[in-house]
This record gives structure tokens, C-alpha cells and sequence, in this order.
């Protein structure tokens, strides 16, 4: 995947959109306000199939700009966090590569749209950009209900396990919306996540030979008598050391208790 990402980049990089997720949130905060002004003005919006075969295209676009949310307060925060995870991400990866990782997941959401004739939205598309947040910078940390501090990984995890039922309980439809929107996801991270499910099978695999290792005392080699050889193997053996310069010339040298006395040079 990098490296046809390289080639494209090479090709048309330079088509990129610079700071698009900016463009998106402003787009989004405008579309609030607009909604204010006039109720139903999100209905011009929405990713409607059936409409969009009657003539009004801008659909398969506009319900990206659709804000997550009607709470004023709420939706300056989810922004906020919008951005910065757009920020971030083009920061990591370069504008290009942020192009094609959220106009993918657009893709995927209105051609599910389209081939199954039903409304979606931009929320699994917003979801996967959130995924990849937290993949690439795993230990972020937002404050929730601003007072408690939450790494990212562990709120993507949660989101990916959210996916995840919605994937064993939902419709068939529901699955290929789920797809559609965070196949952006799986061909950029798809490699990773093979990687590590191999790593915990083999920590998995290694974990009883650990806990066996861990289990056994560390056994060190017995000191054995350099005149007699009598070792701590030996029942009653009562082994000394000695470092003295007359006979030990400052060596760590050991006797049994008998030559300790005794202290003779070894043999």
C-alpha cells in the first residue's frame, strides 16, 4: 500500500487538498448555522440514492458536511476533535495521503449507498478517521466530560469493538455501510493489525513456558573446595571463601571448612 501511495503521490500529489478536514469542519459548523436559520435545511444534504438518480448529484458530496451532532456545545467539542485528528494525521502523513484515505471511505459509503438503495451517513466515514488517530498516535489523550484524561487507544478500541457488534448483530446493510465506510481503514492498517494478532498468539503460545521459567528458582553453580573438591552438592559441606594476599593473592578462593583452616595452597 506505501508503496503504490508513493507512486500516486509522485503522479498527482500535486492535486492534493491542503488542509481538508479544516475545510470539512468549517463546512460542517456553516451547515449548523444554516439549519438554525431555516429547519430541514440538512434534508438538502443527506445522501439520498433515490434522489440522486432524480438529478440532485451534490448529494454524493454534501453529507460529509453534515455536523455530527445538533447540541452548540457538543458540536464545538466533537469539531475541535475533528480537526485536531485532521491536523494530526496530515501532519504524520502528508496531504495527499489523508486525500485518499478519507475520499475512500467517501467512496466506499455512497457507492454502498447507491447499490443498496438506502440513505447513509458520514458517521462510519468519521469513525475511521478516528481509528486512524488512534493508531497513530496511540497514547493522545483527550479529557472526557473535560476532567478525566483517556488515551486514544483505549477509546478506539472501544469504537472498534463497537464496529464490531454492529457487524455480528446488525443487517446485511448495516455490514456493508460498516465496510464501505472503514475499508480506508483495513488497506492501511490492515497489515499492522495482522502483525500484532500474530504477536499476542505467540506471547499467547510463550506465556506457559514463562510462567514455568518464572516458577523454577534461579540455580546457580555450586562453589566446590579447590583442594579437596568438595562442593555444596556434598551432604554437610561447609564451604568458605577467602581473598587474602599471602595464599589467595586477593582471588576469591574456595575451601571446605577443614583446608579453610588449615589453608593450604591447592594441589
Amino acid at each position: 500500500m506505501e508503496g503504490l501511495l508513493a507512486r500516486l503521490e509522485r503522479r498527482i500529489g500535486r492535486f492534493a487538498i491542503h488542509n481538508l478536514i479544516t475545510y470539512v469542519v468549517g463546512a460542517m459548523a456553516l451547515v449548523f448555522v444554516l439549519e438554525l436559520l431555516k429547519k430541514g435545511y440538512l434534508s438538502y444534504l443527506t445522501l439520498d440514492p433515490t434522489l440522486m438518480r432524480q438529478g440532485q448529484y451534490w448529494r454524493a458530496i454534501s453529507y460529509l458536511f453534515i455536523p455530527p451532532s445538533a447540541h452548540p456545545i457538543f458540536l464545538i467539542f466533537v469539531l475541535q476533535m475533528y480537526w485536531i485528528i485532521g491536523r494530526s494525521l496530515e501532519e504524520a502523513w502528508g496531504a495527499f495521503k489523508l486525500n485518499v484515505y478519507y475520499f475512500l471511505g467517501m467512496i466506499g459509503t455512497t457507492a454502498a449507498a447507491l447499490i443498496l438503495g438506502q440513505p447513509m451517513t458520514n458517521t462510519y466515514i468519521n469513525l475511521s478517521l478516528f481509528l486512524a488517530f488512534a493508531t497513530v498516535f496511540p497514547d493522545y489523550e483527550i479529557y472526557l466530560f473535560f476532567l478525566l484524561p483517556v488515551r486514544v487507544k483505549w477509546l478506539g478500541l472501544i469504537s472498534g469493538a463497537f464496529l464490531g457488534y454492529a457487524v455480528v448483530t446488525g443487517s446485511m446493510a448495516a455490514r456493508i455501510a460498516i465496510a464501505a465506510a472503514i475499508v480506508n481503514y483495513l488497506l492501511f492498517f490492515g497489515k499492522r493489525l495482522i502483525e500484532l494478532a500474530r504477536g499476542v498468539k505467540t506471547m499467547a503460545k510463550q506465556q506457559p513456558k514463562r510462567a514455568q521459567f518464572a516458577r523454577e528458582p534461579e540455580r546457580r553453580a555450586p562453589r566446590t573446595c579447590v583442594t579437596c573438591g568438595l562442593s555444596d552438592d556434598d551432604e554437610g559441606a561447609d564451604l568458605r571463601v577467602c581473598n587474602c594476599q599471602e595464599v589467595c593473592q586477593g582471588k576469591a578462593t574456595v575451601y571446605c571448612l577443614a583446608h579453610a583452616r588449615s589453608h593450604n595452597k591447592p594441589s
